[in-house]
């Protein structure tokens, strides 16, 4: 009922307008989103950067549903991107296996492209993008959505690494396929993702317990850790934390040989020790003027979000 509850708000302009005008929104969206432009998102990642921190940039927006919105985004991001180099935070340092690890990357959702209504445009806009990227010496990860589009993605994944071998995958464990795309994209060189996953799936599909869910995450984790790429562990779980550490000693990992990813805005005190223990640390920065429909979907998709958001707000740890 409470999913309901958030969908029904986030479809309502009236309800959207006393959400923005309300002041503890405000507070919500300086804490967990970068701004609604290009600048803006700039300034954070300097921020960042300067605290030893490495960053993931989305430029929010999902329901793009014409050529003309996905070339926006596109346009969007080759702006984000031509501003990152000229800040110079792109510059690459090399991973363990060879691995680039840029200061700044983009992380880009293929149903922001047009992934939704022709596959080939958003593939041709990633493509344009991860060019982009290349050029300046950094990289592009490809975030995975709802359970429908996974196929999709991961195919187009594919396609795009053959001549950008750097673009990084995103996999959910609370898919019970996940453990298996881990296995195929555990190789030399891939950069993979792993995050528990924010979507609400159906019983067949995904794990619906926290507690499976998280040992689906330590399953595949393992897999990872004991492949041949470089994984991202997206993850602000302390438990998860110090398993993945226990994880990395245990198959000779070092600290450059995988990362931590958080959300921006959730636990600032934790990124910064990981980074100062010799930790990559990347924080997920989301900006755009479409944060309402961003935080929406994120409580929809998971009410239990509402009271993480809420507690992230008092606690910086």
């Amino acid at each position: 009922m409470l999913r309901s509850v958030i969908l029904a708000a986030a479809r309502s302009q009236k309800v959207e307008r006393l959400v923005e005008t309300a002041p503890v929104s405000r507070d919500v969206v300086k804490r967990f989103v970068a701004g609604s432009g290009t600048g803006e998102a700039l300034d954070a990642t300097r921020q960042l950067a300067d605290a030893g921190l490495c960053i993931t940039l989305d430029n929010l927006g999902e329901d793009t549903l014409t050529a003309d919105q996905a070339n926006a985004t596109k346009q969007a991001y080759l702006e984000l991107l031509a501003a990152l180099g000229q800040a110079g935070l792109t510059a690459p340092k090399e991973g363990g296996g060879g691995v680039t690890v840029a200061t700044a990357e983009v992380s880009l959702k293929l149903s922001a492209l047009g992934q939704a209504f022709d596959e080939q445009l958003a593939e041709k806009n990633a493509r344009e993008i991860c060019e982009a990227a290349a050029a300046l010496g950094t990289t592009v990860t490809l975030d995975m959505e709802d359970h429908t589009t996974t196929d999709s993605t991961l195919d187009i994944l594919s396609r795009l690494r053959r001549d950008h071998p750097g673009t990084g995958a995103v996999l959910q464990a609370y898919l019970r396929r996940t453990e298996g795309d881990c296995r195929e994209l555990a190789t030399a060189g891939s950069r993979v993702r792993l995050c528990k996953g924010a979507y609400k799936e159906p019983e067949h599909v995904a794990y619906q317990a926290p507690l499976e869910v998280d040992k689906s995450y330590v399953r595949c984790m393992n897999i990872l850790m004991a492949g041949e790429g470089y994984p991202m562990l997206a993850t602000h779980d302390p438990r998860l934390i110090a398993i993945a550490q226990d994880r990395a000693r245990w198959f000779d990992r070092s600290p450059d040989e995988f990362e931590f990813q958080m959300l921006y805005g959730i636990r600032p005190e934790e990124q910064t020790r990981l980074a100062r223990a010799g930790h990559t640390v990347r924080v997920y920065v989301p900006y755009g003027t479409e944060w309402y429909g961003y935080l929406m979907r994120r409580l929809a998709e998971r009410p239990a979000n509402l009271a993480f958001f809420g507690r992230a707000l008092i606690s910086k740890k």
